[in-house]
């Protein structure tokens, strides 16, 4: 077993029966959304900017996966992201929308195509949800800009697969992507998918640490050696090595604020 896969497992209990006071930023609401196409419903978790409700302007919006693991300890498997404490801080002018994982149906949810070993290959259906029931929900419910440039996906481990593989596959939904620590040793069909498209029109953030795996490293250098060949814009691509990073939300939560900051740069505004 990959060294690190426990944690996709593991990570489908939510760390319960502790007595944990909740840290969700009073900027996050959540609600409950059916989700046909995948048989279920989905918690969403919304985070809004902190001048949403003292202007009228719309907002870009980022969609990130393993929603309970975002904003409050009490949900999160192994520590949080800390993603509304940290938007609240830099002041980034952005929605972020969280959701739910699919429990024992994670590893199918996000990837693309099936390994072997751990099965999967459920990742067209998921992100169906997102841009067919969730995006139409999100866009009627807040102000958004709908369009593509101000899409983004945002995830890591098999979250950072889904996430790469949504840009490649719906340039015309997504236009930006946090990596985090992407599972592409889960199958050799997401280099081959990058090698066969034509070009690659997104702006993408890449991030591993050091110590996650033997493969880790290697693989996100072999991808970002792939898209720099297919990029036909300059200065859209970013790749970050942290030295002693380990594959957990420690590592994510440190590195999210660089990120998110770079990704949303053309909207980003820093409040006074």
């Amino acid at each position: 077993m990959k060294p690190y896969l426990f944690l996709f497992f593991a990570v489908l209990t939510v760390a319960g029966g502790k007595a944990q006071q909740k840290t969700v930023s009073p900027n996050v609401s959540s609600y409950s959304l059916l989700a046909h196409e995948l048989n279920t419903s989905k918690k969403i978790w919304v985070y809004l900017p902190y001048n949403y409700n003292k202007t009228s302007k719309s907002y870009p919006v980022v969609y990130m996966h393993d929603g309970q693991n975002l904003f409050d300890k009490t949900t999160s498997f192994a520590g949080e992201w800390r993603v509304d404490e940290t938007l609240d801080s830099l002041k980034v002018e952005v929605i972020v929308v969280g959701i739910e994982h699919g429990g024992d149906e994670r590893t199918k949810e996000l990837t693309p195509y099936k390994n072997e070993q751990y099965g999967g290959g459920g990742a067209d259906v998921y992100l169906d949800f997102i841009m067919n029931t969730l995006k139409p929900d999100i866009d009627k419910r807040y102000r958004t800009k709908k369009d593509r440039e101000n899409t983004a996906l945002f995830g890591s481990s098999l979250g950072g697969l889904v996430s790469y593989y949504a840009l490649i596959n719906y340039p015309d939904t997504f236009g930006k992507a946090g990596v985090f620590s992407p599972s592409f040793w889960f199958t050799k069909d997401i280099f081959e998918l990058t090698e066969y498209v034509d070009h690659i029109d997104a702006k993408i953030y890449f991030m591993a640490g050091d110590k996650e795996s033997k493969d880790m490293v290697p693989d996100l250098n072999r991808m970002y050696q792939l898209v720099r060949k297919k990029d036909r814009k300059p200065n859209r691509l970013k790749k970050k090595i942290v030295p002693g990073g380990n594959h957990n939300e420690a590592l994510w939560s440190r590195e999210f604020a660089e990120a998110i900051t770079w990704l949303m740069a053309e909207e980003k505004q820093i409040g006074k």
